[in-house]
Order: C-alpha cells, then sequence, then structure tokens
C-alpha cells in the first residue's frame, strides 16, 4: 500500500469514528416506560356501586314497651348478648298486680258459687224426677208436677250462670296478665343489644305515630348479616338474583367477601343531585376472621360472566380506539389494534391481535410517547 492510499484510509477511519460519536452522543435516549407482560388468566364483567354500601343485619328491632311508665328494673346493658324471651327492662306495674289479684280472688269466688249452684240445681233436677214418678202413679197433682220441673229447670240456669261467671273472671284473670306483660319488654329473638336509652327511675314511652323517639332497647342480631347497596340504573338490567358477588370493606383492607345477590329492589330510588340507582343486598357467604359491625361501609362487585385461562391484558393498556402500544423487537413502540371480549376495570380480554409475552404500554402520562419512539422498560421500584 502506497503513502496516498494509507492517508487516504486514515481519513476515513477518522471521519467515520467521528460521525459514530457524534451519532452515539446525538441520538435519542430510549425513555422508560412502564410495560406490562401480556398472561393467561381470569377476565370478569363485573359492576360496582356507584356509592358506599352498609353492612346490615338480617333482623334488627328497635324496642321500646308497648305502654308507658317508669322504669323499676333494667336487666341489661350495652353489648350484652340475651336470648330469645330473656326479660330486658320492666316498668312500674303495682297497680295492675293488684288488679290481677282482685280477678284471681273473683275467679275464686265465682267457682264457689258455680259449685254450689250446680249442687242445688243436680238436687231439683232429682226432686223433678221423683214429682214425674209420683205424677204418673198419681199420688201429686200435674201443676206440683210442673213446678218441680220449672224449679229444676231455673237452678240449671243458674248453675250455667254461675259457669259463665267463673270464665268472665278468667277471661278478667287474662285481661289483667296482657297488662301487666306489657310493662315487660323482652327480647324477640336472640342477639346483642346495641343500644339502651333510659335509666332506672327514667320515664319511657313508645313513639306516638309521625313523632319518632330513641328506642329504649336496641337489638341487632348479628349471627345473619348481609350489605346493601345502589347500583347505577344503566346496569340493573343485567343484574339477576342468585348472581356470585364480592364486598370489600373499608375497615377492612385487603379482605374480599364472597357473597350471592339476594334481592334486588323492584324501583328506581331517585336522590337529588345525584344519579337515579336501583339498591340492591347481597348475602355475605364467607366471614372474615375480624367481627363484622352492623354499619360498616362496604362495597359490591356483582359479577356478571366469568372466562377462564384466557389470553388478557390490562384494561389501562387499551386505547378508546381500540389499539395498543406494543414494545417491538428494535425497543420501539408500535401500534395494534385488538379485539376484546369481557372486560372488567382491570383486565379485557384478548380475542385476536396479542399473545402471551407480548409488552405492551400501560402509562400513557407523557405526550411524546407514541408509536415509533424508541423506548425501555421502568426499572422496578427500589433498584
Amino acid at each position: 500500500m502506497n503513502k496516498k492510499t494509507l492517508v487516504w484510509t486514515l481519513a476515513l477511519a477518522l471521519l467515520a469514528g467521528i460521525a459514530y460519536g457524534i451519532w452515539r452522543y446525538t441520538r435519542p435516549v430510549p425513555i422508560e416506560v412502564e410495560l406490562a407482560t401480556i398472561d393467561r388468566g381470569t377476565v370478569e364483567a363485573t359492576v360496582v356501586n356507584t356509592r358506599a354500601g352498609s353492612v346490615k343485619a338480617c333482623r334488627r328491632a328497635r324496642l321500646a314497651p308497648a305502654s308507658g311508665g317508669q322504669i323499676v328494673s333494667l336487666w341489661v346493658k350495652e353489648g350484652q348478648r340475651v336470648k330469645a324471651g330473656q326479660p330486658l327492662l320492666a316498668l312500674w306495674n303495682r297497680d295492675l298486680a293488684a288488679q290481677r289479684e282482685v280477678a284471681q280472688r273473683q275467679l275464686a269466688t265465682a267457682a264457689e258459687r258455680r259449685r254450689e249452684a250446680c249442687i242445688v240445681a243436680e238436687n231439683a233436677a232429682s226432686d223433678a224426677a221423683r214429682t214425674r214418678t209420683l205424677a204418673a202413679q198419681g199420688f201429686v197433682s200435674a201443676q206440683r208436677r210442673d213446678a218441680a220441673d220449672a224449679e229444676a229447670r231455673a237452678r240449671q240456669a243458674s248453675c250455667e250462670a254461675a259457669a259463665a261467671d267463673v270464665k268472665r273472671a278468667e277471661a278478667q284473670i287474662r285481661l289483667s296478665q296482657a297488662g301487666l306483660e306489657r310493662t315487660v319488654l323482652s327480647a324477640p329473638f336472640s342477639g346483642i343489644v346495641a343500644r339502651v336509652t333510659g335509666e332506672l327511675g327514667e320515664y319511657t314511652t313508645p313513639s306516638p305515630p309521625g313523632i319518632p323517639t330513641p328506642p329504649a332497647v336496641d337489638l341487632i342480631d348479628d349471627a345473619c348479616l348481609y350489605v346493601t347497596a345502589p347500583m347505577d340504573e344503566v346496569d340493573a338490567p343485567r343484574l339477576k338474583v342468585g348472581q356470585p358477588a364480592r364486598v370489600t370493606l373499608d375497615a377492612l383492607p385487603g379482605v374480599r367477601l364472597a357473597g350471592r345477590l339476594r334481592r334486588i329492589a323492584p324501583y328506581v330510588t331517585e336522590v337529588e343531585k345525584q344519579s337515579r340507582t336501583v339498591d340492591v343486598e347481597v348475602d355475605i357467604a364467607t366471614q372474615p376472621d375480624q367481627p363484622l359491625l352492623v354499619g360498616y361501609s362496604a362495597d359490591v362487585e356483582v359479577i356478571l360472566d366469568r372466562h377462564d385461562g384466557v389470553v388478557r391484558v390490562p384494561t389501562q393498556a387499551v386505547q378508546q380506539n381500540g389499539t395498543v402500544l406494543l414494545w417491538g423487537a428494535d425497543g420501539r413502540l408500535v401500534e395494534r389494534r385488538i379485539r376484546t371480549g369481557l372486560a372488567n376495570w382491570a383486565f379485557s380480554e384478548v380475542l385476536d391481535g396479542l399473545r402471551p409475552g407480548d409488552r405492551v404500554l400501560v402509562s400513557f402520562d407523557r405526550e411524546d410517547v407514541k408509536a415509533g419512539v424508541a423506548v425501555k422498560p421502568k426499572a422496578p421500584a427500589g433498584r
């Protein structure tokens, strides 16, 4: 190689090196983006409540005595468990107890009078029978016979009237007993006492019509709980009794309870300045380790349909035009149109356009990230 050729070769190499250096230091740096890997899994079509629901008890009774009066006995306190039929409180009822005692004595007197009247009636009936025999033999007149029969019937009527007095006295006892029972408040079912309003010596009264007053005892059956929540009226036609559901609670983060839709309200609730909703009720099938409290706020997710083992993509990766940005082999984003099936807020079923292992963009917070741009996966947090 002559000297001139060597000079040209060195010059070309130097120019190539300079050009490579300029390209290397001026080329666009790949943008770090968040990518998701396509896999197979479960996709569900679900609807969720529009506002927070509540945990409620299947039975809850706000109890008050049937009549007003002064509290003389209070056998329970808040938080105490009671059994069905257990007395809770009693009102002053000495007057009613005295009336029952009077009725019992009247019953005893009426029973003795009946016994006396019926004995006399039996004796009169025997005399009438003998008189009829003697009259048939001609020993007594027909007038005497008729008088004996009338006397027997009168005595029998007195016996029956005395029996009626006994029944009336028994009814009077039942009436006084009912009055006494109205002064004792008992538990209609087993449960826990949520609240007690009133103390010994205070006066309590049932609520007058149209004027709500605090109950004397608020009793909750916490052995049976369910969740009620409002659903958007648009979703109501897709809801059916018996559909599976999931319940989550703010008080128990991370806990998901299985449930089943048990009731759909037959009307739409219109709340001022809010969307119209349909209230639903969901039975709780599984109980958490922590006790559930009536009144907890809860969210309901009703499962309309479910596909297992399907190709799925994060829903946030699907753009409004039905495309995704696929990370190509050259490190650049490629727009790919896909066909989806079932979808929820987390995942969408992919019917066509992607396969397991593909990686797609899930973050669209930068305007310069688009098809054709070189990107690289964002490093996991903590590295």
